[in-house]
């Protein structure tokens, strides 16, 4: 039993002496250090290399940018006022950044329209003035001109055509006087065809209106042998519409 407690108290001693030492010590690796460099051809080969490029770049065009922005931003206070959307999200926010593309489209297609119709109404004028002045013209022989002089000047200067063209109006102006038509400026050929009441005449009238729509508006190159041929049928119906008076 002595021995025991001897024994007890000699372990509770050696016990309390190692809890005595310095637990704070710090053991410092004093093994020499081995410095490694990267050689300037590895980093190179990543430099190159877009995949390890992580610089961001700004667009050049600031402007539209800009624009898209604010007009995206005024789409979504519109929503937010009629739908009380705080912020857009999934198919909304998609939907307001093509919205500003889908109306610089539909402005594109309105100003092309605009123009097209533009161009179209200019031209529709110009041709409308143009067959205002035939017209006129055709309305001043009628009423004002000497037309056996007019058709006289041209056979002298050879030209067919236009004698046959005068000849016509002659026949109108003839209709006219005997009440077989009314001639107006904006009537055609085959309205005074409609209005004369006699066979005779009617067939006549027919035959020269033929001859005038072929060699005039047909624009038919006509010799002297066909002139003289055309201008027997005019000179025929000049006859029977004197005789009428």
């Amino acid at each position: 039993m002595h021995r025991l407690l001897i024994l007890i108290g000699s372990f509770i001693c050696s016990w309390h002496g190692f809890g005595q030492q310095d637990s704070t010590k710090v053991n410092y690796d004093d093994t020499p250090l081995n410095v490694r460099t990267i050689p300037e051809s590895f980093l190179e080969k990543y430099k190159s290399d877009k995949a390890f490029d992580y610089e961001t770049t700004t667009s050049e065009i600031g402007w539209w940018n800009d624009f898209t922005a604010w007009l995206g931003d005024l789409f979504l206070r519109l929503f937010e006022l009629l739908f009380g959307i705080e912020k857009a999200a999934g198919f909304l926010a998609t939907f307001l950044e093509i919205v500003p593309y889908i109306l610089l489209a539909l402005l594109i297609f309105l100003l092309i329209k605009f123009f097209l119709q533009l161009n179209a109404r200019t031209l529709q004028g110009a041709k409308n003035r143009e067959h205002s002045v035939i017209l006129s013209e055709e309305e001043n022989i009628i009423k004002n001109e000497d037309i056996q002089q007019l058709i006289k000047e041209a056979v002298a200067q050879k030209n067919y055509r236009l004698a046959i063209r005068y000849y016509y109006l002659g026949i109108l102006k003839l209709l006219t006087e005997k009440d077989f038509i009314e001639w107006q400026l904006q009537k055609t050929n085959s309205d005074y065809l409609a209005e004369i009441n006699n066979d005779d005449i009617k067939l006549n009238f027919s035959k020269i209106t033929w001859l005038y729509d072929y060699i005039w508006y047909g624009d038919f190159a006509i010799d002297e042998n066909g002139y003289s041929r055309a201008e027997r049928s005019f000179l025929e119906l000049q006859t029977k519409l004197g005789s009428n008076g």
